[in-house]
């Protein structure tokens, strides 16, 4: 093996807690064996959190509505209106499932739907204040951009009014659903009705400064390439040098089985390679969060060694992701085993990463 002495560099750069740039990304990930990618990714991990801790939330996905007309390519979710499986839940069956989450000590609900295109304001304002009068202890995790560009059509008013009403009603953070890959040639062809990466940006730059936090995220693995992923993450990098408004990082594969898409789904070396370049990439990020629901338990608990520091959540209902194919459950104490298997100490936590038990 020929020594590569600028490679050596940016790896010396790494460690040392420098920030890389797009062209030092590519090239790390290109060159450099799995392993070795993955140990850069640790060290970054433990340079930001020396303790053995690895976090989890238990909170619940509740989908509120499947019915959306922007018809990713991608989505194996969506339902038109007239379809026999269509459906928009009331405020008190969501307060149901809300319900099942607190009885096992649950502190926040993900809530997302489709882009329904005849639900008026009222619908969501009444449902966060419905859920926020019933649950005060539960955080409400809600509406990823591409809905709330999609209010903002409905509705007939500004994002910034669509963001304020919401966060009055009862909203507590922002998931980073919708982001797909943020450049525009690749939503062109996976999603052209969803919103564009600079409106999903324009969206979270809005929360977060209204004191709103996010998440974001990268479902990769379908017609991307390398430098696209990585562009994705040059522009999450920016955002957050700007505002410091996102808690975490998570990127998934994309699951290809009863989708329109049909490319094939790449495997776990793919995503572990991706996600260790993340934790690299994204200086400016505290949290990375492991993929088990889209990769499997075991591949979620390796990824805690590729720059994961939580494992996600005890989720109580997905649909979306098991629509496509993959389906995985993970109770909280098959949850601690897995962390304590690799040395690390579980600790509950809530949206913003502040430990609970």
């Amino acid at each position: 093996m020929i020594y590569d002495s600028s490679l050596d560099a940016i790896e010396r750069k790494v460690l040392d807690g420098e920030r890389i740039t797009c062209e030092e990304a590519l090239r790390v990930y290109r060159a450099l064996p799995l392993t070795e990618l993955g140990g850069l990714a640790d060290a970054v991990r433990r340079r930001k959190h020396p303790e053995p801790i690895v976090t989890y939330i238990i909170d619940r996905n509740i989908n509120y509505t499947n019915i959306c007309n922007v018809y990713c390519t991608f989505c194996a979710f969506m339902r038109e209106e007239d379809d026999p499986d269509a459906y928009v839940l009331s405020p008190e069956q969501v307060g149901a499932k809300v319900q099942e989450l607190v009885d096992i000590g649950g502190v926040q609900i993900l809530l997302q739907g489709g882009h329904h295109p005849k639900l008026g304001i009222d619908y969501y304002l009444n449902l966060l204040q419905y859920l926020r009068a019933r649950f005060p202890q539960v955080n409400i995790h809600g509406f990823s951009p591409p809905e709330f560009t999609h209010f903002a059509e409905v509705f007939r008013m500004p994002v910034e009014e669509v963001l304020r009403r919401f966060k009055e009603a009862g909203l507590g953070s922002i998931p980073g659903g919708g982001g797909e890959i943020l450049v525009e040639s690749v939503r062109k062809r996976i999603a052209p009705l969803k919103c564009s990466g600079q409106q999903w940006l324009r969206v979270m730059e809005i929360a977060h400064g209204m004191g709103l936090r996010s998440s974001a995220t990268m479902m990769f693995g379908h017609v991307e390439t390398i430098e696209d992923r990585v562009e994705h993450l040059r522009l999450l990098r920016e955002l957050q040098d700007r505002t410091g408004g996102f808690t975490a990082f998570i990127c998934w594969t994309f699951q290809n089985e009863n989708t329109r898409l049909r490319v094939p789904s790449v495997g776990a070396h793919e995503y572990l390679r991706m996600q260790a370049l993340a934790r690299i990439f994204l200086d400016n990020f505290d949290n990375v969060q492991s993929s088990w629901v889209t990769q499997g338990p075991q591949i979620g608990q390796i990824a805690l060694r590729y720059g994961a520091n939580d494992f996600g959540s005890v989720m109580m209902e997905e649909n979306v992701v098991s629509q496509a194919g993959t389906t995985y459950r993970l109770d909280e104490p098959t949850i601690c085993r897995l962390i304590r298997d690799l040395g690390y100490e579980p600790r509950r936590r809530n949206n913003w990463y502040q430990l609970l038990n």
